[in-house]
This record gives C-alpha cells, structure tokens and sequence, in this order.
C-alpha cells in the first residue's frame, strides 16, 4: 500500500519542540479571584466567512469573527471583532463589542462596546464602557446589586410612583 497520506508524529524520545515551563497545578486550575486563566477556557473561535446556527453549549469562551445565530448561550466570555455578527439571546460574564450583537444580551460583568460595535436589541449589564462612535439601540437596563431578573409580567405592570411635596408655612 505504500506510504500513509498523513505525517508520522515525533517519537516521544526526540521532542520536536522545547517543552512549556512547567506550572503549579493550582496556578492551572484557577486565576486570582477563582477564574480560571483566559487560556484556559474551553474556547469556540467563529472564524471569518463562517456562519454557525443552533445552540452552542459548553464553551466559555466565544469569539465571533464571522456569524453565530443561537437561541441561547452561556458563556463566561464573549468577544465579537470587527464585521462579527452574533444574533440571538446571550448570557455572559463579559463581552467586549467590536462588531455586531443584534439580540437579548445579559452581562453580568463588564460590557465594552468599541467604537465599531453595534448593540441592537435588548441589552442587561452591571458596568458599561461605550468607545466614541459605539451605538447602541434598543432597551438599556444596568443590573444593581444582587436584583433577580425582573419578570415580564412585572414589567408592563410597575405601580406608578407619586411624588409627595412638603409645604413649609411662609412666616
């Protein structure tokens, strides 16, 4: 049959590459603060060109460089580059906007929106930094404290809030 179509790995006796320093097994697992490295996160790159529809489970880390359509994702970072475009509902940690997320969008930390990112729809965050020439269009609701997600149903029927004023007698 002759040779095989694929290259023979190296042996394990003659390492093709000088091996990575290695690291305290602690330091691998987790960061500071119990996060674990940016490195170390199971991560799902969306090239460019490419455009990926579903659902998308399992991945902490998100970069969209082409198109994603998901009905739901959680995640613990997303990050979309320039001309990315993510339609859907997401729910992250942070998420930095370099392109386009047309959606529900949670972020439970830090959102960024760069000053080529474009945020449509409904947006929820805790801390929000928006470049010069960022957009942002739709509903803005910042998160505060430890506040649950407010129900739909409370939503549309909020009790108005009246305004008392005090009088104080002119002498």
């Amino acid at each position: 049959m002759g040779r095989s179509p694929f290259p023979t790995p190296p042996s394990p006796a003659t390492p093709a590459a000088p091996a990575a320093p290695a690291r305290p097994a602690a330091a691998a697992a987790a960061a500071p603060g119990g996060r674990r490295e940016t490195s170390d996160r199971r991560t799902l790159v969306v090239g460019r060109g490419i455009s990926v529809q579903g659902s998308i489970q399992d991945a902490e880390r998100l970069v969209v460089e082409g198109t994603v359509e998901a009905s739901l994702l959680q995640a613990a970072e997303l990050s979309v580059a320039p001309g990315g475009v993510f339609r859907g509902e997401i729910e992250v940690e942070d998420a930095d906007l370099a392109g386009t997320i047309d959606g529900t969008l949670t972020v439970r930390g830090n959102l960024t929106v760069r000053a080529t990112g474009k945020l449509i729809g409904k947006t929820r965050c805790r801390r929000l930094q928006v470049e010069d020439g960022g957009q942002i269009t739709g509903h803005l609701e910042m998160i505060t404290g430890d506040m649950p997600p407010r129900p739909a149903s409370l939503e549309t029927s909020a009790p108005a809030v009246e305004k008392s004023e005090e009088t104080t007698p002119s002498v």
